[in-house]
């Protein structure tokens, strides 16, 4: 049964894009290689995002901000973006056939102001959002390093929203659950209102004790407060420690790892994308054929102003 499920599993992640972040080149290309730091602190920023803007392939670097890639092969000259949570964008030039060895990229923190909402005369109460069964449909969810999976978490009624309290993610029975993984939190005001601008600006790493239930991420010291219209919730796939080094992500026989998230099949539309880095986001529109539509099993807690 896991083994139909497996390879269910690469079929949504080779349809979704989710499943190769990073793609094999031709012709042996130069290596570019450093670390990420916040200019001001001199900190290693993890996690951050990479890509040749031509090339359409990228990485993601390691909790030390360490990174490396192929550089490019497809023009003479390409642009490397550097996109680190939290932090302004950083474009390099760099040239084919030219690597670039223990490079140090200095990016500026973005100024965010924290918000809070201040009630007055209302009571808040607490309100679930997203997906509420508690029992997952067959197939699953699992991607590389940089891919993300989201999940719009709609108001549907037009309540008054506060603050989020909580996010859960149903964490499959399979694979490696207790692997870290980074929430990500957007606005739906990107292309066809996909996810956009991340609205939980700090690294919420965490890992699942197990797997085959729901695992909850508690965001309360944040402060995120939740738009109106709803918000995306996403799982963001990382690597950490040895493996970074031990995985060859450009390899096209790279097998997926980490987590892996349990479908619902309880909404009448999609309301899942899919994130690929240096592609960015497509709506999943996979569906039975009785016209479910395959999503991500996430939800969350939210304050309801009354």
């Amino acid at each position: 049964m896991f083994q139909r499920l497996f390879y269910f599993a690469l079929f949504v992640c080779a349809a979704s894009g989710a499943l190769r972040a990073q793609t094999t080149p031709a012709a042996g290309p130069a290596l570019l290689s450093g670390k990420i730091i916040d200019k001001a602190t001199k900190e290693p920023l993890p996690f951050t995002s990479l890509s040749l803007k031509d090339d359409q392939t990228g990485a993601l670097s390691n909790e030390f901000g360490v990174f490396q890639l192929p550089g490019p092969v497809k023009n003479e000259k390409d642009s490397l973006i550097v996109m680190a949570l939290g932090y302004e964008h950083l474009a390099i030039a760099v040239e084919r056939g030219k690597p670039i060895a223990n490079m140090v990229l200095e990016v500026n923190r973005r100024a965010i102001a924290l918000n809070n909402v201040i009630v007055k005369g209302g009571k808040v109460k607490n309100l679930e959002l997203g997906a509420n069964s508690n029992n997952p449909g067959d197939g699953l969810l699992q991607g590389q390093p940089g891919g993300q999976y989201a999940f719009f978490v709609k108001n549907d009624k037009s309540r008054r929203l506060g603050n989020i309290r909580s996010v859960s993610f149903y964490i499959g029975e399979n694979g490696f659950p207790r692997e870290p993984f980074r929430v990500r939190l957007y606005k739906p005001d990107g292309n066809y209102n996909s996810p956009n601008t991340d609205i939980l600006t700090e690294n919420v790493v965490v890992s699942a004790p197990k797997g085959g239930q729901w695992y909850t991420v508690d965001l309360t010291p944040y402060n995120v407060v939740a738009p109106e219209e709803g918000f995306f919730v996403a799982m963001e796939w990382i690597v950490s420690g040895d493996k970074f080094f031990n995985t060859n992500f450009m390899d096209e026989n790279y097998t997926p790892y980490g987590q892996i998230m349990r479908p619902t099949f309880e909404f009448k539309e999609s309301r899942t994308w899919s994130y690929t880095i240096a592609k960015g986001w497509t709506l999943l529109t996979m569906a039975t054929a009785a016209g479910q539509h395959y999503n991500a099993m996430i939800k969350a807690e939210v304050d309801m102003i009354k």
